[in-house]
């Protein structure tokens, strides 16, 4: 006993971890009030299930169109789009910039018929959709409400998320295009824009799951991300827009890692933490001081050795979101350190959910680890750490100057770094990688994208110029950098621009010509 009081155990956090955690009182907070700690909803998943997505998109449009179906067939209930590093930094697949990348990592969107092919068949009024959008968020979601347009659906009513977080771009993932003020025009463009015109859409998913597979622990990706989220709130402020609309509409997508109670503790404090933030900043509406979250499983985590190992993970990862409170769920494929998912991997990863959902019975109540003295004591720890993170950067003058200055990403990479060497020294053992390693055959039937993609999406691409009104695409472009010259919100010129079949590559030409590009 007493060598075991000596070991020192502690979280992926460093949060130490107690034998036992004696009977202690904490407040008798309900679901669905203030601050949110137990869950955003009065009755959570007892009435209404989270959103189960699969985050997919491959190749050509009419290839991811074909995955959709195959998804929505076997019971996903959302769907989420994976867009190409070019569609992500506003190349055509046409570019130079673009060759040896079109379709790899996500669908190719060159023009508004890439979006009507990705689409078919599906009514846009009848399903959520999230789109891993940054610094073209804009031109995607106006493509999308075209299409919606098109389909003659009510945008009063379509619903979905853009990522549109460019702050963690700048701090952990790196598909910016233009600098952090004019970027931040553009979000709070959208935030404006639809609030009036999409009141369902979230304008915004604000991110941690990049900042924790950069490297950051638990308490970072909690600390960065609301700090990110306060900058995005105020410049909406400043903006004079109205904190107790716009905010309704502001979502957040968390990672889950393996350490399932200090993710579990994570969630919960991320509630509890914007709810205060939100207050302080003038929100009076209870719905404009929730935090609404999506989940993805965690990538980093997944090993190439012994992959079917990743099925547990994910199951104790999406176990976590879960138990956290999640609104809605990505599991990864147990295939994705490899190649992109196969359709068995992608099969698998949503049966996790649907057990999950319907055969574990954690879904039967409400925040299931409430009360214990473990779990309240780690929500504690770990707010009160992401607190001190907060701190710092409010006297640096907020995110947009910390990540400036290089601060934020400094702190990821020394985390990084200190997970990596544990790794090594097998003071953090990894099964499979780093123990219990075994002899094995590579994986078969492995997932690949042809190069000869590029080759279809040009053909689309010329096509398109050659039947479009090319004055009118021309005069509505010369609008767009009018516009972005000015203080006018640039969304209406942005969407009437997609509706005429402007491409991603022109119309983001057009802000790079006004605004620039950003060099790191």
């Amino acid at each position: 006993m007493a060598e075991e009081e000596k070991k020192i155990i502690t979280t992926d956090s460093d949060i130490e971890i107690k034998r036992i955690y004696p009977k202690t009182d904490f407040p008798d907070e309900q679901p669905g009030e203030y601050p949110f700690t137990r869950g955003v909803q009065e009755t959570m998943y007892r009435s209404k299930l989270w959103t189960m997505r699969q985050y997919a998109g491959f190749s050509t449009a009419e290839e991811s169109n074909k995955r959709y179906h195959y998804l929505l067939k076997n019971g996903t209930t959302g769907l989420s789009v994976a867009f190409d590093l070019p569609t992500q930094i506003g190349y055509d697949s046409d570019h130079p910039m673009s060759d040896g990348e079109v379709g790899k990592s996500g669908v190719a969107i060159d023009s508004l018929q890439d979006i009507e092919i990705l689409f078919e068949g599906i009514k846009l009024e009848e399903i959520t959709t999230s789109m891993t959008i940054n610094s073209t968020a804009s031109i995607l979601l106006a493509m999308y409400i075209a299409l919606a347009k098109k389909q003659n659906a009510d945008l009063k009513k379509i619903s979905g998320t853009i990522q549109n977080d460019l702050l963690k771009e700048y701090a952990a993932r790196g598909t910016y295009v233009y600098p952090p003020k004019p970027s931040m025009r553009i979000i709070t463009d959208i935030f404006e824009y639809c609030s009036s015109e999409v009141p369902k859409w979230n304008t915004i998913s604000i991110s941690g799951y990049h900042i924790r597979e950069a490297g950051s622990t638990a308490v970072q990706e909690l600390a960065f991300t609301l700090a990110n989220g306060k900058a995005y709130v105020k410049a909406a402020i400043e903006k004079k827009l109205d904190i107790n609309l716009f905010a309704k509409r502001l979502s957040f997508f968390f990672n889950a890692h393996n350490n399932l109670f200090e993710e579990v503790a994570k969630f919960r404090a991320a509630r509890r933490m914007w709810a205060k933030i939100m207050k302080e900043l003038g929100a009076t509406d209870p719905r404009a001081q929730m935090l609404r979250f999506h989940t993805q499983t965690g990538g980093s985590t997944l090993t190439a050795q012994q992959p079917h190992n990743n099925i547990v993970r994910v199951t104790i990862q999406a176990l976590a979101a879960v138990l956290g409170g999640t609104q809605s769920l990505h599991t990864n494929g147990f295939d994705e350190a490899i190649a992109l998912p196969t359709e068995e991997a992608a099969r698998i990863a949503l049966r996790t959910q649907q057990i999950i959902a319907n055969e574990s019975g954690v879904p039967d109540t409400v925040d299931p680890l409430a009360g214990s003295y473990f779990i309240e004591t780690l929500t504690n720890e770990l707010e009160e750490q992401a607190w001190q993170y907060i701190h710092k950067i409010d006297a640096m003058g907020g995110a947009v100057n910390a990540i400036e200055q290089g601060y934020i990403q400094n702190e990821i990479a020394t985390s990084a770094y200190k997970y990596q060497s544990k790794i090594e020294k097998k003071e953090k053992i990894i099964v499979g990688l780093n123990k219990f390693e075994v002899e094995e055959k590579p994986l078969q039937n492995i997932f690949t994208v042809d190069d000869a993609v590029r080759i279809q999406q040009i053909e689309k691409i010329k096509k398109i110029k050659s039947t479009r009104n090319s004055e009118k695409v021309k005069n509505i472009l010369n609008r767009l950098e009018s516009d972005a010259r000015s203080n006018i919100n640039l969304m209406p010129a942005i969407l009437e621009a997609c509706e005429n079949y402007a491409t991603l590559g022109e119309i983001a030409d057009v802000m790079r010509k006004v605004f620039g590009e950003y060099k790191n």
